[in-house]
């Protein structure tokens, strides 16, 4: 796939955007090299672009990941399935999410591979096959509850699960699976080797009823990293794809380990552009609230991005962003739509100048991990809650070091 440049300040009539995510197709290529790399031979590789592939694009990161060679695309819900269908192509897609009954008919229709733990929707998954909603049996995948308590079948209820798949030979058993409820958190994986091997014995309990799953999967990126024997049959690559680390014990872990860990690039860059410069008089106010006072003559940069662009309001007065290789501090409360950052001390800082909100700026960066040690929350959160209004572009490198295109080339 040939990436799509942004324009440069002096093309001829072009309009750059004010507020835009610029996303690395050679970090994703690395790391998915590299991920596969410490994966067991033979392991399927699916990729998570549920949650618009963690905020990225799921268009853009699906294409990729298309082009990538992988086995499987792992979305949440119906609807995300089919933005994606015609860039899957071949490629199965598993809707990770539940399904209710009464959407049965739409995804027994729709071609994505569906996760039920719920006998009510899986006789109406059939039902439908049996109304003629496909032409073949449906392939879907049993997640079973081994100590999450979230999704899942429960053990008590595996019996009646064998019985009805036993019935209905419109269903295909694809796949078995679960999701671990501490392997991030930690770097004692106890709790993870039980639902491990809680997992195996619901196998073993279908096998014995004559019922054998064609997939076992278990393991999402820290897993996948950090315990080879949770990678069965295929794994569910997300977060670590992204080159963001699930944790900070997932990456203590991996240094704790005789195996080495993969490297991560993170495949997101978020810009804006500095939308007015303006000089506040000290003991002037700045922001709703009058949070803060200026003290002493600024110069401050208004940007276009605020809290509905997923900039986090918790970082008023506390976040960084980089102007020309240098932080400016966040001053004043954040807004629904604009921002100001402290800019008196940067002489470069222009109208239209670009502003890197998270990412690389000379020696200066600013990651997802910072805005959510901030905020006291994860990066998942702070990427996946990037606005889908804003454009995502595809880039050769990753930032102006081009790190990732040379990671890409030391891959290949």
């Amino acid at each position: 796939m040939n990436p799509t440049p942004l324009p440069s300040d002096d093309a001829a009539g072009a309009t750059r955007p004010a507020v835009w995510i610029e996303l690395s197709a050679a970090a994703y290529r690395h790391n998915m090299r590299a991920l596969t790399r410490v994966l067991r031979p033979g392991v399927r590789r699916m990729a998570v672009v549920k949650a618009n592939a963690y905020g990225h694009g799921a268009p853009v990161i699906a294409r990729l990941a298309v082009a990538e060679g992988i086995d499987y695309l792992g979305v949440d819900c119906l609807p995300e399935y089919e933005e994606l269908a015609a860039i899957a192509g071949d490629v199965p897609v598993c809707l990770l999410g539940p399904t209710l009954p009464d959407a049965a008919p739409a995804v027994a229709r729709s071609g994505a591979e569906p996760t039920v733990s719920e006998l009510e929707t899986a006789a109406a998954l059939a039902a439908a096959v049996r109304r003629g909603a496909r032409p073949t049996p449906l392939p879907v995948h049993l997640k079973v509850e081994t100590g999450t308590h979230r999704q899942g079948i429960a053990p008590e209820e595996l019996p009646a699960w064998c019985r009805f798949l036993r019935a209905h030979p419109e269903l295909r058993f694809r796949g078995l699976h679960t999701h671990y409820a501490d392997i991030e958190d930690t770097t004692d994986h106890t709790h993870a080797r039980r639902q491990l091997a809680r997992l195996r014995a619901a196998r073993e309990q279908f096998a014995a009823a004559g019922l054998e799953p064609e997939l076992l999967h278990s393991a999402c990126s820290a897993a996948a990293i950090v315990m080879s024997e949770t990678h069965g049959d295929l794994v569910r690559l997300g977060i670590a794809s992204y080159g963001l680390w699930p944790s900070r014990e997932t990456y203590l872990s991996t240094l704790l380990s005789p195996r080495m860990g993969p490297e991560l690039v993170p495949v997101l860059t978020w810009k804006t552009r500095i939308a007015q410069i303006k000089t506040v008089p000290a003991g002037e106010y700045v922001g709703y609230g009058c949070t803060f006072r200026a003290p002493r003559d600024m110069r401050l940069a208004v940007l276009p991005v605020g809290y509905y662009d997923g900039y986090d309001r918790g970082l008023s007065g506390r976040g960084h962003a980089l102007v020309e290789g240098r932080r400016a501090a966040v001053v004043g409360r954040i807004c629904m739509n604009m921002m100001m950052i402290d800019v008196s001390d940067i002489e470069r800082a222009r109208l239209g100048a670009d502003v890197v909100l998270i990412g690389r700026s000379g020696p200066e960066s600013v990651s997802a991990d910072a805005l959510a040690a901030l905020c006291g929350t994860i990066n998942y959160e702070i990427v996946a809650r990037l606005g889908r209004h804003l454009p995502r572009r595809l880039i050769a490198g990753n930032g102006p070091a081009g790190t990732a295109e040379a990671a890409a080339r030391s891959a290949d």
